[in-house]
């Protein structure tokens, strides 16, 4: 574990080509826990989990927008050898907007994975109604956790118990909260379509086919050939590790030798 400019992250592996891991909103990097048990016998180079800015072990930031978000993820990756990108949600759009070029990163190939495309006004108020509220402070660490869960998404499949919880609460003089800048949560609406437009990578939209914050008709609308996931959800990073390894493999495999 490092952290470097206030960015906290995991680093494992050697050599090319690398793999950069990306939680979604209000997540830690601890999510990828399943997806990291394969990266030792099934990915041939280095890889990078971070905790995004202003979430779990990572300092928060004074404002929050994806490009400030994906410059200071930038600065993890050194060498000059392909990146291939796996971003679950506002990591998706992390990793598209990586792959532009604009951070000076050769991103060779990113999957977006449960990226919300349509946003209603109701849902863009709500999110800065939630961004502008102060942190709220829990009398016990099950508390704060199981808020933290419901937040997530993951209150069916973790426990309280769950290791990577360690990252996602901290002590908050007499109590408890959770550690997501509750800033972050007003980064705004991405611009997905203008992102694959000029993408400089291979792009592949994935979700669960249950995923009801990225329905399979808006991410086929975007993408004919998207992934769609059968039987998994929004967390289908987390729901089945092996079946979004296929995706990774999928990506790597566009890499040439």
């Amino acid at each position: 574990m490092r952290t470097e400019a206030g960015l906290h992250f995991e680093r494992g592996g050697t050599g090319e080509p690398t793999l950069l891991l990306l939680h979604g909103l209000g997540g830690v990097g601890e999510v990828w826990r399943g997806v990291e048990e394969l990266l030792t016998e099934r990915w041939p180079g280095s890889w990078i989990i971070p905790d995004l800015p202003g979430h779990g072990r990572s300092a928060a930031s004074g404002r929050y927008s994806f490009g400030g978000m994906t410059a200071a993820i930038a600065e993890t990756i050194t060498g000059t050898g392909p990146v291939v990108v796996l971003g679950h949600s506002l990591g998706g759009v992390l990793g598209l907007t990586l792959a532009t070029g604009w951070f000076g990163v050769p991103v060779a190939a990113v999957c977006g994975l449960g990226i919300k495309v349509q946003w209603s006004a109701a849902e863009l108020a709500k999110a800065a109604e939630v961004a502008a509220k102060p942190a709220r402070a829990f009398e016990t660490r099950d508390e704060a956790a199981r808020r933290w869960l419901r937040v997530a998404g993951l209150d069916e499949l973790w426990a309280l118990d769950a290791p990577g919880l360690g990252a996602a609460v901290s002590r908050a003089g007499d109590g408890w909260r959770t550690t997501a800048d509750q800033r972050a949560f007003g980064v705004g609406e991405p611009d997905v379509a203008g992102l694959l437009a000029v993408s400089n990578a291979e792009v592949l939209l994935a979700a669960g086919a249950g995923d009801r914050m990225c329905p399979a008709e808006d991410l086929l609308a975007l993408q004919g050939d998207a992934v769609v996931l059968p039987g998994l959800g929004h967390n289908a990073h987390v729901e089945d590790p092996r079946a979004v390894w296929s995706l990774v493999e999928r990506l790597q495999s566009g890499i040439p030798s």
